[in-house]
C-alpha cells in the first residue's frame, strides 16, 4: 500500500494490492463469491482509511448492517497494515451474480440499512457515525461516507476478482481525496483521469503495480509519502480467550465447566478467524475461581 501526494500536495491518494490478504479472508469464512466481494471491498475500505492512522495500534472498523443475505459484514484495520472481518452469514443462498454480470455484492449486504465507520485512537472512547445505506456498493458507500461525515471529496475504488474457483484472483483500491486549492481545471483533469481508469483488479491483472495506478492518476506529479506492507491478521490468543471466558462472569463459567467435566473440554472459537481455544476442567475451575475473585475484589 502506497500513500502519496499528487498537485503539489493538494492531493492525497492511497492505492493498494491486497490479493493475498482478501484471499486469506476468504480462506479463514469459507465465503461464497458474492459474500467473498462484499467482505473483500470492506476491508480494502477498511485498510484504506486506517493508512491515515499516526500510529500502528490505532484501528479503523467499518461496518455494514443491512438487510442483505450476508447479515452484518465488518471489517476492522490497523495503522500497522492488519486487518481482519467477518461476515454473519459467509454462504448465503443468493444469485452470485446480479443482472449486470457482476458479482452480486449488494445482494449480500443489502440496499437498506446502515453503514458505521469508528476509530479507535487509542486515547478514550472511540469516535465514529452512521449513515443510511445509499447503493449497497462498498464503494460508493465508502466515498459517500466521507463526502457526509467528513466533507472531503473523494473518489473511492475497491474490487475483488473471484475465479472460477472461488479463489480470489485480484484484489485492491484506490482512495483520492481533495485537500483544498485546486483550480477549477485542475479538479476537471484530475476527475476525468479518475473517470478513465480500469477498475482496480483489472489493472492489477495487467501487471500493474500500485506505483502505476498513482501515476495514471498524477502523470510524473506525485510524491511518495509512504508504504507499508499489508496482510491478515487476528491478535486473538490463548490468553485473549482466558480474559473473554472470566468476563462471562460466574453463572455462565459454571456451565461450562460442567460442560468440561461431561464432555472432557469446553471450547472457545474466534469469529474473525476461526482458531479454537480449548479448556479441560482443572483450567476452567481456575477460570472460574478467577472470576469470582474479580467480582467480590479479591483479585
Amino acid at each position: 500500500m502506497i500513500s502519496a501526494a499528487g498537485f503539489g500536495g493538494r492531493v492525497r491518494a492511497i492505492v493498494l494490492d491486497a490479493r493475498e490478504v482478501i484471499e486469506a479472508l476468504r480462506q479463514a469464512h469459507d465465503t461464497e463469491p458474492a459474500v467473498t466481494a462484499a467482505l473483500g471491498r470492506t476491508a480494502l475500505g477498511a485498510l484504506l482509511f486506517a493508512a491515515q492512522l499516526k500510529k500502528d495500534d490505532q484501528v479503523v472498523t467499518v461496518r455494514f448492517d443491512g438487510n442483505g443475505a450476508a447479515g452484518t459484514v465488518l471489517a476492522t484495520a490497523t495503522g500497522a497494515g492488519t486487518v481482519r472481518g467477518l461476515a454473519g452469514n459467509p454462504r448465503p443462498d443468493i444469485e452470485q451474480v446480479n443482472d449486470a454480470g457482476k458479482l452480486n455484492v449488494a445482494g449480500a449486504i443489502g440496499t437498506t440499512g446502515t453503514m458505521s465507520v469508528v476509530r479507535d485512537l487509542g486515547h478514550g472512547n472511540p469516535y465514529g457515525s452512521t449513515l443510511e445505506l445509499v447503493t449497497g456498493e462498498v464503494g460508493d458507500e465508502l466515498a459517500h461516507y466521507l463526502m457526509k461525515s467528513e466533507q472531503i471529496p473523494s473518489a473511492v475504488g475497491v474490487g475483488v476478482f473471484v475465479g472460477a474457483d472461488g479463489a480470489v484472483e485480484s484484489a485492491g483500491g484506490y482512495l483520492v481525496q481533495l485537500l483544498g486549492g485546486l483550480d477549477e481545471f485542475e479538479a476537471s483533469e484530475l476527475e476525468a483521469r479518475i473517470r478513465a481508469l480500469p477498475m482496480p483488479t483489472q489493472m492489477l491483472q495487467n501487471g500493474e503495480r500500485p506505483e502505476h495506478i498513482l501515476a495514471r492518476m498524477f502523470g510524473d506529479d506525485w510524491v511518495r509519502n509512504d508504504e507499508r506492507d499489508v496482510r491478515f491478521h487476528c491478535p486473538c490468543s490463548r490468553e485473549r480467550a482466558e480474559r473473554a471466558l472470566i468476563l462471562l462472569g460466574q453463572a455462565t463459567l459454571a456451565e461450562l465447566l460442567e460442560e468440561a467435566r461431561l464432555t472432557g473440554r469446553t471450547e472457545l472459537s474466534c469469529e474473525f478467524c476461526g482458531d479454537r481455544f480449548h479448556f479441560d476442567a482443572d483450567e476452567m475451575e481456575t477460570l472460574l475461581a478467577d472470576a469470582r475473585a474479580s467480582e467480590t475484589g479479591g483479585g
